[in-house]
C-alpha cells in the first residue's frame, strides 16, 4: 500500500510544478491557466501536499 502513497505524491508534485510554471507563464503556451496568478498559489500548495504523501509513503513500514 505504501507505493500508492508514493505514486500519488509524485503525481501531485509534478502537477504542482506544471501549474506553478503555467501560472508564471513560463511554458510558452497560450490560453487556459497561463498567466493566471491563482495557479502560482495552487501549484506550490499541491506540490507540498505531494511531498507530504511521499514522506508518509516512505516512512510506512513494509507489511509482510
Amino acid at each position: 500500500m505504501r507505493w500508492v502513497w508514493l505514486i500519488i505524491g509524485a503525481l501531485l508534485v509534478l502537477s504542482g510544478a506544471v501549474w506553478t510554471l503555467q501560472g508564471l507563464d513560463l511554458l510558452g503556451q497560450s490560453g487556459g491557466m497561463n498567466g493566471e496568478k491563482i495557479w502560482v498559489v495552487i501549484g506550490p500548495a499541491t506540490a507540498i501536499v505531494g511531498l507530504v504523501l511521499i514522506v508518509i509513503g516512505a516512512r510506512k513500514k513494509k507489511v509482510s
